[in-house]
């Protein structure tokens, strides 16, 4: 079990997986001594004081344990840093296995905002890939079918590109092959940190069309997006802001189809921030609320739909607050669809507002809001039944409803 589980690891996995342990061992110690610190308070010890860290002996043994891990993480990050162009030198070619993928973008979807900011290995950088390879704009070559109708195909949070290719009755389904086989599109499949905040990697996406846009092989007529779950707020985001710098490749945008976004935000997020609030209440659960606020920026981004900068700086993320923020409608000139699933078979008022395809409400997924002026404006919209959130990816009939909507009108 061991060795097969190795076998998917590269050299900088297992620094990434060290720094990992060394955070988590000093966090787990501060919550330890903050519940120690709590218990003593209410038992008449520092009654008339509150203090974040406990004194004396025991402090100072709380100090030397985060103090420890701190410095033997650090000493193994630094020889483990030292031999990583070694072992990954002896790695002939190590294969990128679906399996390492996957594990790598559930961490960046949960923490990954952490892995950025410590530069930790494990983060993942943002790329643009044809056929399971990074594009190099240097080298256009690389895509030697290449069409002037390009499909960009943008993944979920804790998702990866390779998580497009979808099993249906033992069947391999990837919306992005299947279009291009239908209507000569180029599929480019989009890889991202999803634990970033959503503006933050709508404005690096922003940036990488317009390089795209540059540096496609041939002149390009057509580009249109198929994003899924939290890849059409990034989407709109990405939009929005290249709007802002009069960036040129949202000329050349003609359809985005939204698969289950959730655009007016996802239950289980608001419950997630309702369970901080409650164990931050009372002085024993407090410690513990730390743990749930271990979740990354793109999860809770997720609470209202927040695609801007201005929606989340300058607020504790984690403080009940209600949904203040800005209306942003959906790209102008731009053909939009949406299609949201139901694991019913009918609409009902749980379905539309906290059921729908087990993630995301057909309330949110279909854009509708009670007040009105938030309310997203679709060319089309479609409802699948009976399906939930990650079959979208394989199903059949979202397929064909896609290719309806995105075959050209004959004159």
């Amino acid at each position: 079990m061991i060795k097969k589980a190795v076998k998917h690891l590269h050299a900088s996995d297992i620094r990434g997986i060290a720094q990992l342990a060394t955070e988590a061992t000093a966090e787990l110690t501060g919550i330890v001594e903050n519940l120690h610190q709590t218990v003593l308070s209410t038992i008449g010890i520092y009654e008339n004081e509150v203090l974040k860290q406990t004194r004396g002996i025991t402090g100072l043994i709380y100090k030397s344990v985060r103090n420890t891990a701190l410095l033997v993480g650090n000493g193994i990050d630094t020889v483990l840093a030292k031999l990583q162009p070694l072992i990954e030198s002896t790695e002939e070619s190590q294969a990128v296995t679906p399996q390492r993928e996957a594990v790598l973008a559930i961490i960046n979807g949960i923490i990954g905002d952490r892995l950025f900011i410590s530069n930790n290995p494990l983060a993942i950088p943002m790329v643009l890939r044809y056929q399971g390879k990074n594009l190099d704009w240097g080298n256009t070559s690389v895509i030697p079918n290449a069409t002037s109708r390009v499909l960009l195909l943008i993944h979920g949070l804790c998702m990866n590109d390779l998580q497009w290719n979808a099993k249906h009755k033992k069947q391999i389904v990837n919306h992005g092959e299947t279009l291009a086989s239908a209507l000569s599109y180029t599929p480019v499949y989009l890889r991202y940190n999803s634990g970033l905040h959503i503006s933050q990697n709508g404005r690096e996406l922003s940036l990488h069309l317009e390089k795209l846009v540059t540096h496609w092989p041939l002149a390009m007529e057509d580009l249109t997006i198929v994003a899924h779950s939290m890849g059409g707020l990034l989407a709109r985001s990405a939009f929005h802001y290249a709007k802002q710098e009069n960036l040129k490749w949202t000329k050349y945008l003609k359809n985005i189809v939204f698969l289950g976004t959730p655009h007016h935000g996802a239950p289980l997020e608001r419950v997630g921030n309702w369970i901080d609030t409650v164990l931050g209440s009372t002085r024993y659960s407090a410690p513990f609320s730390k743990l749930g606020k271990l979740r990354s920026a793109g999860i809770t981004d997720l609470r209202y739909g927040y695609i801007l900068d201005e929606d989340w700086q300058g607020y504790d993320r984690f403080h009940r607050k209600p949904d203040n923020r800005q209306h942003v409608a959906l790209p102008e000139g731009v053909a939009c669809y949406s299609i949201a699933a139901t694991l019913g078979g009918k609409r009902s008022v749980i379905s539309d507002r906290l059921v729908g395809d087990g993630l995301v409400p057909l309330h949110s997924a279909l854009g509708e809001h009670d007040n009105v002026d938030r309310k997203l404006v679709f060319a089309a919209q479609w409802i699948a039944y009976h399906i939930n959130h990650m079959k979208m990816l394989s199903s059949p009939e979202v397929a064909r409803q896609i290719i309806q909507w995105l075959t050209p009108v004959q004159a």
